[in-house]
């Protein structure tokens, strides 16, 4: 019932009827029957007794519930032959399955999180979109599973490093989380300890790869674990990449591109920036070497030696706990 028609109802106890014309404001009233016409006076509605209503509502919701449970058995019998037909049964759910659209994906993760036990693993690039109402989504969830005694690891790229945003949600989750960060990092990839992954299935647009093979899911895995000792870490102790002789690893990433023949916005779109903030570091790398054009700086940047030159591994990043 809305506020409206809670009011009015209230109203309509107190003195015994309301008008009319007062009932449009709250159709739910006359939808749920908690008025009716009086016979003294069409234009007077009186109001139904709770309790009278109360027990009419009940019995629509238990028919309803009733309803739908008959569906499901009726349901239940029809797939019973159709899943011996397959071999395959509710407990043996298929090694790689398609979810279209944000709802139902973001419905089979939640699944997968309820189940949960022992980490979440998440490789989150940057989308171009401020990534605020996601996390709020997600942090129900996720911190069920850190009150469950589970770990959550996150790679993003370096360009979020000061994102109030992922700042911000990390500081509100009470358990054992950590966020680490990359010039570059792969597409969007969750997995769930260990077992399920989602994949971004790009090639049919707003839909996910739910993948339960044993041997991809070793592989993500994997890749992961490689990527995370990499990474810088930025949550819960922030630690400054290296630069090497002046050379700051953004620019010596932007540098790498450009040698390689990316365009401007190749370079954004890879280390998670927008093409405009992309060409200022272009320009200040270019003015730093002294380069006229886009030909002499990549001739530039190979004879400066600033891509030999490799960072050590940084020695605080433990590898990775084994499930």
């Amino acid at each position: 019932m809305c506020e409206p028609g809670l009011r009015l109802y209230a109203q309509a106890l107190r003195e015994g009827y309301v008008g009319a014309l007062d009932a449009y404001e709250a159709p739910c009233l006359i939808d749920f029957g908690l008025l009716q016409p009086t016979v003294e006076d069409l234009d007077r509605l009186a109001p139904v007794p709770p309790a009278l209503a109360l027990h009419r509502l009940l019995r629509v919701s238990e028919d309803r519930v009733a309803d739908e449970r008959r569906r499901g058995e009726r349901l239940a019998e029809t797939f019973e032959p159709l899943m011996k037909i397959s071999g395959r049964t509710t407990a043996d759910p298929p090694a790689i399955c398609l979810r279209q659209g944000p709802e139902r994906i973001n419905e089979a993760i939640g699944e997968a999180m309820a189940d949960a036990r022992r980490e979440l693993l998440a490789i989150q690039p940057y989308n171009g979109q401020n990534p605020a109402a996601r996390l709020a989504a997600s942090l129900d969830r996720d911190q069920a599973l850190l009150d469950r005694g589970g770990r959550i690891r996150t790679l993003y790229q370096h360009t979020q490093r000061h994102s109030a945003a992922i700042a911000g949600r990390y500081e509100q989750l009470r358990g054992d989380a950590e966020v680490r960060t990359l010039d570059e990092v792969t597409d969007r990839l969750v997995m769930i300890d260990r077992k399920v992954a989602f994949i971004r299935a790009e090639s049919v647009g707003s839909a996910a790869l739910e993948v339960r093979h044993p041997t991809l899911v070793s592989y993500f895995a994997t890749t992961f674990d490689r990527l995370w000792r990499l990474a810088t870490p930025m949550y819960p102790e922030a630690v400054q990449p290296p630069t090497l002789n002046g050379v700051s690893p953004r620019q010596r990433a932007i540098a790498s591109l450009l040698v390689e023949g990316y365009t401007d916005a190749s370079i954004a779109d890879r280390l998670g920036m927008n093409v405009r903030t992309a060409r200022v570091h272009i320009a200040k790398l270019a003015a730093s070497l002294g380069s006229e054009s886009r030909a002499q700086l990549g001739y530039l940047i190979g004879r400066s030696g600033i891509l030999d030159q490799k960072p050590r591994a940084l020695r605080e990043s433990p590898a990775p706990r084994q499930p």
